[in-house]
């Protein structure tokens, strides 16, 4: 058992710290099995050593947050304590100044300010610092297209690029809707809604209706990308699982000048007819190595909406794992005996 006492100058802080009716520290407790009583300006934590250590970097993080003027919500005390219990590994890339404190990554705009919640968010924001082209491959729920809007939002911002463009394959998930009217902004409209809903949280709704009218935000279908060179600009390929091998190649060849290409996906999720290899695995393989290029691989870890999401991918997983293991077995698991009973014959 270790005993750790950690104290605040702040007193004003320490009511948003510790949460209505101490619950941050209650949330943090029962994260890390360790014991945090507050009385004052001070947390009295006990537990294993490496607990007290967590919560205690998990804490400070949460303290300097409020100090940048921050709010905490349960989604930040939650980021804090899964980026303090990642593993040394991960702590040692730029995630720690100097090695007892933690850094997180995070994206700026005069709307919102994002800060990573988890590991994997943390690398990938950095990659999209770092390097022209990014790959963030994972399930839902993990943040890759909202974070990448956002990076984008805060480079239009600042003036680094002139404009946004987003693309998306229109591939329908398990169902056939048909026609649909309107132009082919109306028509693509429906499969960029969750692009769109980023942009609307770091940028003023007016803002963005004004850049879609003006062209800095523009919607590309990515069938009509062919020919195009995109300069100056942040490019966002999402859904990119549902992009055919030729589609692929001919998206990432369209970087210019002074342009990011980021480009998301979840290859448990592809949605193509049976057969047709998907662009998005064949370039993963392809571009292994190549210089210049990042790719960030989330996990059900990182999931950051409803907790049960992160279970629901987890289960899902084991069963694919088990599937693609005995791929002629039943539902029950077991081979199946004999050959199949023929049609009976009316």
């Amino acid at each position: 058992m270790t005993h750790v006492v950690v104290a605040f100058d702040d007193n004003r802080l320490i009511g948003d710290l510790f949460g209505q009716f101490d619950q941050n520290l209650a949330l943090i407790e029962r994260r890390l099995g360790i014991e945090a009583i507050g009385r004052g300006n001070q947390v009295t934590i006990k537990g294993s050593h490496e607990g007290c250590e967590q919560a205690r970097l998990a804490l400070e993080a949460l303290y300097r947050r409020l100090q940048q003027g921050h709010e905490l919500h349960p989604g930040d005390v939650e980021g804090a304590i899964r980026m303090a219990s990642s593993d040394a590994g991960q702590l040692s890339l730029p995630t720690l100044e100097p090695r007892s404190r933690l850094s997180f990554a995070q994206i700026s705009t005069k709307r919102k300010t994002i800060v990573a919640r988890t590991p994997a968010q943390d690398a990938y924001i950095r990659a999209m610092d770092r390097a022209d082209l990014v790959f963030g491959i994972g399930p839902a729920g993990t943040g890759k297209t909202f974070l990448a809007v956002a990076y984008a939002a805060a480079l239009l911002e600042r003036g680094e690029i002139d404009r946004i463009i987003l693309s998306r394959p229109a591939v329908e998930a398990g169902e056939r809707l048909g026609f649909l009217p309107g132009d082919m902004k109306e028509k693509v409209d429906p499969y960029l809604r969750p692009l769109y809903d980023a942009l609307y949280e770091m940028m003023p709704g007016e803002k963005v209706e004004r850049g879609m009218i003006s062209g800095v935000i523009e919607v590309a279908p990515l069938a009509f990308m062919r020919g195009r060179t995109l300069s100056n600009a942040v490019v966002i390929l999402d859904e990119a699982q549902n992009t055919t091998a030729m589609q692929m190649k001919m998206f990432l060849t369209r970087l210019g000048d002074n342009a990011k290409m980021i480009v998301t996906g979840d290859p448990s999720q592809i949605d193509l007819p049976r057969g047709m290899i998907s662009g998005l695995r064949e370039a993963l393989d392809v571009l292994e190595g190549v210089e210049g290029i990042a790719r960030v691989r989330f996990t059900e870890k990182d999931v950051v909406r409803h907790e049960l999401v992160a279970r629901i991918v987890a289960a899902y997983d084991r069963a694919s794992a088990v599937a693609e293991e005995t791929p002629e077995t039943g539902r029950s698991g077991t081979q199946a005996a004999g050959p199949a009973t023929p049609p009976r014959r009316g």
